[in-house]
């Protein structure tokens, strides 16, 4: 319950869709997210995307801690950037998904075998069980999840290096 809200028995949350004008986002020191919208203050709020790789920037909502949406954006693009920028740094914290840019070696062509990949996070390694941790969600697009549960995000399989291709190819 939010610090400015009374409880009445008859009182039930409301899906409100604002002008993108309206609402202010901002976290605390402790990095608690809060939402002041009409006038109310919700506390521990979080922004979620919709399509999160299909479509970034289509369809974002701000939930609240017991998972009610408080507001809904269409669309990030023509958002103010004070509220774009908040809900960025807020999708962020909650989204970690690192891009795979290029597999430099695996340790074998068997499962379960450690690839040296770069990511948009730098160098790593993972470990792939097997075949099945590597999920295709279109043509190009490709979801890895290693042993630890950590999942790699391949936006665009054509556009990497020849090299990349060819060993990702051994394990499709």
């Amino acid at each position: 319950m939010s610090s400015t809200e009374t409880s009445t028995p008859t009182s039930t949350p409301t899906l409100t869709r604002l002008d993108p004008n309206a609402p202010k986002l901002w976290t605390d020191a402790l990095g608690v997210w809060h939402l002041s919208i009409e006038h109310e203050v919700h506390d521990h709020v979080t922004a979620v995307r919709a399509f999160p790789i299909m479509s970034p920037d289509e369809g974002v909502s701000i939930l609240s801690r017991e998972g009610k949406e408080l507001c809904w954006f269409d669309s990030m693009v023509g958002l103010p950037s004070e509220i774009k920028e908040a809900l960025t740094l807020c999708l962020q914290g909650r989204e970690f998904m690192p891009e795979i840019l290029k597999l430099d070696s695996v340790s074998g062509f068997v499962t379960p075998c450690h690839w040296r990949i770069q990511t948009t996070r730098g160098y790593t390694q993972l470990l792939l069980n097997g075949e099945e941790d590597i999920k295709r969600l279109n043509v190009n697009t490709l979801i890895v999840s290693d042993a630890y549960g950590v999942q790699f995000l391949i936006k665009n399989l054509s556009a990497m290096d020849r090299l990349s291709r060819k060993l990702l190819d051994r394990f499709l």
